[in-house]
Parts: structure tokens; sequence; C-alpha cells
């Protein structure tokens, strides 16, 4: 069933929604007015009130829905499949929202039985940089098993404004080994040399900081998919900093080699 079509019997679709973090809720702030939620966070126990009209449910009423999110840490991926697998019907679409995806990817499909769709999706956004609205920010999706990536792509786009990229896991986690791998990296080295100047920088230094805060809140969790279950991130790193080695060599020689000697354009009148 697409995200954007009613049941046969003109309710809206039924979404079950793994995990309330600070995503999960995210996430269910812009699909409630575009189906029904059915939420499970392991902290909240069934029936507690976790926003207007959204309870809290079992892990199995969440896990039998048409729909279903994996709002879950990549290091829990694998756990929460095997506990929902049972559980999840034929001819249900699930989908993680992890920021790696080589590993969740082949963990669904190996996990989940089979004549359920799955999806890999990673929203190249967080609460942070999605806090004025989806509206442009953009959402990968890596195709798995079934034919509904038409239809889930076109909710993106045409429901939530997002601009949807298809590509493949291995190709998705090589691209983001760099786009967030050296995000992450610089910002920690940044961190670590605060406070930071605030007042005599350029337009160039304040987006570097404005890069940082997006990512300073972000879980231990996201840190280690990101820098420990990419599978290309630690190549990266190293070349990243085998070059900052190289740059830092020929700022030292040109330190010590010498300049030009005339300053006759630096004296008025000379």
């Amino acid at each position: 069933m697409a995200l954007s079509q009613k049941q046969k019997s003109g309710r809206r679709p039924v979404i079950g929604l793994v995990g309330f973090g600070a995503f999960g809720q995210l996430a269910a702030r812009h699909l409630a007015c575009h189906a029904e939620l059915r939420v499970f966070d392991p902290k909240h126990e069934p029936g507690q009130r976790l926003a207007p009209g959204i309870a809290a449910v079992a892990l199995t009423e969440a896990a039998r829905c048409s729909i279903v999110i994996l709002a879950v840490p990549v290091r829990a991926l694998a756990a929460t499949v095997r506990e929902i697998a049972p559980h999840v019907r034929k001819g249900a679409l699930v989908l993680d929202v992890g920021s790696v995806k080589v590993e969740p990817a082949a963990v669904m499909a190996e996990g989940l039985p089979r004549g359920v769709d799955v999806i890999g999706t990673h929203p190249l956004f967080g609460p942070q940089s999605a806090r004025d609205g989806l509206r442009g920010l953009k959402i990968a999706l890596c195709p798995v098993r079934g034919a509904r990536l038409g239809v889930v792509s076109r909710f993106f786009r045409q429901k939530l404004g997002l601009q949807v990229i298809v590509t493949t896991p291995e190709a998705h986690d090589r691209e983001l080994a760099v786009a967030q791998g050296l995000t992450h990296l610089i910002a920690a080295a940044l961190l670590r040399m605060e406070p930071l100047p605030s007042r005599l920088t350029t337009v160039s230094f304040d987006l570097v900081r404005q890069a940082v805060e997006m990512v300073r809140h972000d879980s231990a969790d996201v840190l280690h998919a990101i820098e420990r279950t990419n599978p290309f991130v630690a190549e990266v790193r190293e070349r990243f900093l085998g070059l900052l080695d190289e740059v830092q060599a020929e700022f030292d020689e040109r330190r010590l080699a010498p300049g030009p000697q005339d300053f006759s354009l630096a004296l008025p009148g000379s």
C-alpha cells in the first residue's frame, strides 16, 4: 500500500513506527497528517501518550502494520528485525532510516520473511537541519526487495516535498563516507578547540561553525553508525589525515623558503 493511498475501508494507511527517539519524533510529526501511527519504543509503556493523537503500542502491534518504519540505531537493527520478523505480515513494506545502508540492507533482506517489501532509506537531515521544515531537503532510497519504490518515492516528493535520490547501499555508503564521515571528523576536532572566535570571523568560518552546530548534538548511536559501521569511512579518514600532513609539509616548506626582498611598494613615495 502506498503511503499516500487510503485503505479500501476509507481509513488512512497505518504505519508502525518502531523507535521514538529524536528522529522517530521528527518522523511522527510529519507523518501524522498522512497516516495513523502505531508507535513502539521500549522506554514507553503501551497506552502511554507520546504526542497529540499518538499513543505507544506493543512491538507486536507496530510490527503487524502494513507499513513498518524502523527508526532504531543501526547497532540495534539486527535485534529489532529478529523480534519483529514473526509478526510482519506478508505484503507489508518495511523501511529503515539509518545513516548507513550496506549493513542494514543485508540485515533486513536476510531477516525479514519473503513476501515483505524492503526499502532502505536515509533522510539526509535531522532535527537540527529540519527545524524549519522538510521541503527541499534530501532523502536517499535504496530498494532492497519488492516493487514499491515508485509509490514511496512519489509520496516523499509530493507529500513531504523532499528531494529523492535513488541509489544502491554500496554507492550510498561510499559517498556518505566523505559527506558525513569527514563532517563529523572535522566537527569533533573543532569542538575540542572551543571556545571558537565569534566576533572577528569570515563568512566561510561562520559556515563552518554552522556545520559544526548541526552535528553537535548527534547521539552516540549516530556517530557510531557513521564512523564505525560504514565500511568505507576508515579509508576516507586515513586519506584525509594523510593529505593534511602533506598540506602541513607544504606550508612548512613555504615558511622556510626565502621570500621576495623588494618592499618598495609598501612605502609611500618610494
